[in-house]
Parts: C-alpha cells; sequence; structure tokens
C-alpha cells in the first residue's frame, strides 16, 4: 500500500515557528479494517539532535552535566537536572556536533567515539531523533572549562559520577531524563556482558 493510499494530509497550520517550528495538521488515515479516519494532530519540528555518553573506565565514572531546563522546572519546580552531554545538529553531521557539545559542555575531548544508535524521542507529537554516541575518557582528555556558552543561556556544571551511583540515581528519581537513562543502562548492560562472556 502507498503512502497515498494510508495517508492524506488535508491542512496544515504553522501554528509557531520561533525556536522551532509547530504545525496543526488535518489527515485522513487509512485504519486497519479499511475506514478512513479524520485526525488532527499538532507536531513539533526542531531539528535533529545527538547525545554522548563518557565512561571513565579506570574510575567506572560517568561524565555527566546538570543545569536549569526551563520545562522541568515548570512540572514541578526542580531547580537543576542532570543528563548526558547533548544538543542539536544544526546541519552539522552528529559526530561533530556531539564532539563540540562535549568540548563546550565539559571541556573533554576524546578521540574515539562508538556511534550506538539513532532513536525517535517522543514520537507522538516531535520530529526529532538523537544520535547515540559512547566513549572513553579520562582526566588527560580536558582540554577546556565547559561550562556551556553563556551567551545561549547556559550555565552548567559538570559531574563525575559513579556509574553504580548513577543507575542509583535513576531509581530515586534524581537522573530522569531519558537519553540519559537510555546510555547509562546501556554502558550497565555491556559491562555486564562482558564480564559475563557473553556475545
Amino acid at each position: 500500500m502507498s503512502n497515498e493510499e494510508k495517508l492524506k494530509i488535508l491542512q496544515s497550520e504553522v501554528l509557531s515557528q520561533n525556536w522551532g517550528k509547530l504545525t496543526n495538521y488535518t489527515l485522513n488515515y487509512r485504519r486497519r479494517d479499511g475506514a478512513w479516519q479524520q485526525q488532527t494532530r499538532e507536531v513539533y519540528d526542531r531539528g535533529h539532535g545527538a547525545v554522548c555518553l563518557l565512561h571513565n573506565p579506570e574510575t567506572d565514572c560517568v561524565l555527566l552535566t546538570s543545569q536549569f531546563r526551563l520545562p522541568v522546572w515548570l512540572v514541578d519546580g526542580t531547580e537543576t537536572f542532570i543528563e548526558a552531554p547533548a544538543g542539536l545538529l544544526e546541519g552539522a553531521h552528529p559526530e561533530e556536533r556531539i564532539r563540540s557539545e562535549l568540548m563546550e559542555e565539559t571541556g573533554f575531548e576524546v578521540s574515539e567515539l562508538e556511534h550506538l544508535y539513532d532513536l525517535q524521542m517522543s514520537p507522538g507529537s516531535v520530529t526529532e531523533f538523537l544520535s547515540f554516541f559512547r566513549g572513553n575518557y579520562h582526566d588527560g582528555h580536558k582540554k577546556g572549562e565547559g561550562g556551556g556558552a553563556e551567551h545561549e543561556g547556559e550555565d552548567i556544571e559538570v559531574l563525575h559520577i559513579p556509574l553504580k551511583d548513577a543507575l542509583k540515581m535513576i531509581g530515586d528519581g534524581r537522573i530522569r531524563d531519558a537519553k540519559t537513562v537510555i546510555l547509562l543502562q546501556d554502558l550497565a548492560l555491556s559491562k555486564t556482558l562482558a564480564t559475563s562472556g557473553a556475545k
């Protein structure tokens, strides 16, 4: 079945175009039983992004950041939010962008990064996908101060947290950023598999 036989966009209206673009769509969608159903959906396009978790195999610490996030504060008043370094691609290749973000946010520059996967983070309303990366770091990789770009309103604290503590922080709610939880659990699983000798 072609796309036109499955979905027809009847109307689109841009509701806002500032940092990102919010569009209201009216569409006909063919259900599995063959019947057409008219739907209205709002879709937010803010571009795609990249995220990276750096791990120090000598100390078993992970490199995370803490900063103010207005949407989180509006939900429950949380002043700072712990997450892995990330940023929008803005036309750059994902690995190029995440290397730039690592330097800007943390001051660390590493030689090798592993691309893990690309994931849709909120497919019900946001077009964004994130490219996930992982790498190793040590103190010698620190090349700058980090802290983010002040002109962009960033005021970032760099955190070196033992992996076992970071995993506990997921359970008690201190770490609740989805991309960061995915990366931490993926790292923990890969370490477990490596220890057990599983392929």
